[in-house]
């Protein structure tokens, strides 16, 4: 307590004693009992009051010593127990978490990962993922401005994330401790397979086989992509100590349609440890569908350039360009594009009467307003011969299809004659337009769907210079050409709207993430935020049936199938309260990908340590890894002083004694008639 505080103290004390031998006994000509418990009684309140006053604080000075972490963290994937080192990384573990002098020095934290990072003592190495760089995010996280090594009990062979050996913060040091058989083993891998999961029937496609090879001689092998018994590609690779990956490009023939299921292997006549990792299984839908578009112009301009560009990346699409008198056949086409149509056009809107094909109708300066009013019902034009600069401005409520807004509000003006453009019917507005910052109120870009016959209308030309500025804000023409795409998409089917769309994978890979997303809509074609979906999950082989309720999640229902084994499933997605369903299904490809490895990636492991400054370790030198973290110098202990400062009394307790001294003054003196 401070000197100044116990003078105050001091003083407080002769100040109360003082005042209440003034009130009760100078002068006094009687100094009774009663007079006495008064004057005690007025001395409490008053020095009461100045303790309240002066509120002395006691300081207490205790010291806590701040041990450096050490990060225990171990592997808990399955590519350990496919090494046989799950034993020696639980000993490993034990005998860094037991060591006395390592707990004397270090707070020991220990840890494991698979494709999550959590605190654990106990591991049982059935992690379907590896993912180290997790265990430097986390780290990093918790233990933030601090110095601290990190013992990294692995095999180094990460499946997913980023490459862990830049992840790790390179001031804090990290010691690998390398587990499974360091030699080296004659192994042949497919490291991954790269195709397109659609191709078209009676077309080929090609498959992209990246090989690997582990040995350290030369050697000839095998590969081949078969199909059930028929093998359809074949050929000779050769490997060497020099040459060690190998990239196969082959071309498939595309002869069944539907979901096609291939295996690529790769085998030679030596022994191999691990054989599970010589093959792998990929799946291509074929489909029978190629959208054939005619795009019909009289005049060269470059939105019909770019209109083609845009749809025909999707590879699914096909565009000609005609003339509307060089069209002789509607039948071979599925989607009209009429741009800028004048009087050329009244034969072709005859044909299609009877063709009934779906229209996207564009229009520009050089239209003809009266014979749009004449062929089509859905808008009613009244323009003048000026000309007008409109911007685009996106709504947001389009629930025709999903697409997002692609910043079409920053492109630059589309021109169109100035005048009203009426709806007669319900129509779909994705874009409004505007002149300058004035809302117009009118379409730039509107769908109808009339008893299953589409049309779209766009307002005016030199939409061309949206694909341009998409590429200005994006480096590439994706947005804009995906706008396109699904416009072509709605106009390409004359199916009715659908109260159900699904989102899913045909084929997914064991251990992936399963997911499936559903929208319902009401028959406005309004999305049903109250809707009840259930979905019914069926193993075609063992008839095994499992249920799921599908929760609401943004804009859309969804539902994780994660835990299903390898095979093929049908399932339906239901809304209970109409029984409107949809039905379909979807394969898992028995894939593990931790049992791909046959060595640990002691390379990579030795250049993480290189990176933090710190040492890789095999299992027996365990205690020269212990000495190393004894030893080093930049792990000390740092001893903290605490104060804590904390009043005599609680002023609330105070407060009451001096109100208890007062009133008991009061009722003495109010007893013995001294009022």
């Amino acid at each position: 307590m401070p000197t100044n505080t116990i003078l105050l103290l001091l003083l407080s004390i002769a100040i109360a004693g003082g005042l209440s031998y003034f009130q009760y006994f100078y002068k006094a000509s009687s100094k009774s009992k009663v007079t006495k418990i008064l004057a005690f009684l007025r001395f409490l309140s008053i020095f009461g009051i100045l303790l309240l006053l002066i509120n002395p604080i006691l300081s207490r000075k205790t010291f806590e010593t701040i041990k450096t972490p050490l990060a225990i963290v171990v592997d808990n994937s399955k590519s350990i127990a496919d090494l046989k080192a799950d034993k020696t990384s639980k000993e490993l573990f034990e005998k860094l978490n037991a060591n006395a002098y390592l707990k004397e020095k270090f707070d020991i934290q220990s840890y494991k990962f698979d494709s999550e990072f959590q605190s654990a003592d106990e591991f049982d190495f059935t992690g379907t993922e590896s993912k180290i760089s997790e265990v430097a995010k986390n780290l990093k996280s918790s233990n933030k401005n601090l110095s601290y090594p990190t013992v990294l009990i692995s095999d180094g062979n990460q499946t997913s994330g980023e490459d862990f050996v830049y992840s790790f913060d390179t001031k804090n040091k990290v010691y690998p401790l390398v587990v499974g058989d360091t030699t080296t083993y004659l192994d042949l891998k497919i490291v991954q397979v790269n195709a397109n999961k659609y191709a078209f029937h009676k077309n080929k496609f090609p498959v992209e086989v990246f090989l690997q090879y582990a040995g350290n001689k030369s050697i000839n092998t095998n590969f081949s992509i078969s199909q059930g018994n028929s093998v359809l590609a074949k050929q000779t690779v050769a490997f060497s100590p020099s040459r060690k990956s190998q990239v196969v490009t082959v071309l498939l023939p595309a002869d069944k349609v539907g979901l096609q299921l291939f295996t690529a292997t790769i085998s030679s006549s030596e022994s191999e440890q691990n054989k599970y990792n010589n093959s792998k299984k990929f799946a291509v839908e074929v489909i029978d569908q190629r959208t054939e578009v005619a795009l019909v112009s009289v005049i060269n301009h470059p939105d019909v350039g770019a209109l083609k560009r845009s749809i025909e990346s999707n590879a699914s699409r096909k565009v000609t360009i005609v003339k509307p008198k060089e069209i002789n056949d509607l039948d071979k086409f599925n989607v009209l594009i009429l741009y800028q149509p004048n009087g050329e056009f009244k034969q072709l809107f005859e044909t299609n009467k009877n063709a009934k094909l779906n229209t996207w109708i564009i229009t520009g300066t050089n239209s003809d307003y009266n014979l749009l009013n004449q062929y089509q019902n859905v808008f009613d034009f009244k323009m003048s011969s000026q000309k007008e600069n409109y911007l685009a401005s996106y709504e947001s409520n389009f629930n025709l299809f999903a697409l997002d807004n692609i910043g079409f509000e920053n492109f630059p003006p589309l021109e169109n004659p100035f005048g009203t453009i009426t709806a007669n019917e319900n129509i779909s507005v994705l874009l409004t337009s505007r002149i300058r910052n004035i809302e117009t109120n009118s379409p730039l870009l509107a769908f109808s769907d009339n008893q299953g016959l589409r049309s779209a209308f766009l307002f005016g030309e030199n939409s061309w210079k949206w694909r341009e500025q998409n590429y200005l804000d994006k480096k590439e023409f994706t947005d804009f050409d995906l706008f396109v795409d699904k416009t072509i998409q709605f106009l390409a089917t004359n199916n009715s709207k659908k109260s159900f769309i699904i989102n899913h994978e045909r084929f997914y890979n064991s251990g992936d993430a399963l997911e499936i997303t559903a929208q319902y809509f009401n028959k406005n074609y309004e999305l049903d935020e109250k809707a009840r979906l259930t979905i019914s999950v069926t193993n075609t082989k063992t008839k095994q049936v499992k249920k799921y309720d599908l929760l609401r999640d943004s804009n859309a229902f969804k539902v994780s199938l994660d835990g299903l084994i390898a095979g093929q499933y049908t399932f339906t997605v239901k809304e209970l309260n109409s029984n409107a369903s949809y039905t379909n299904g979807f394969e898992i490809l028995d894939f593990d990908i931790e049992k791909q490895f046959v060595n640990p990636d002691l390379t990579k492991l030795k250049q993480l340590a290189s990176q933090t400054n710190g040492k890789a370790y095999v299992p027996n030198q365990i205690d020269d890894l212990v000495k190393i973290l004894l030893a080093n110098e930049d792990y000390k202990a740092v001893q903290k002083s605490i104060v804590k400062k904390t009043p005599i009394i609680d002023w609330i307790w105070l407060l009451i004694l001096i109100a208890i001294s007062l009133a008991s003054e009061w009722f003495i003196r109010k007893y013995n008639g001294m009022l």
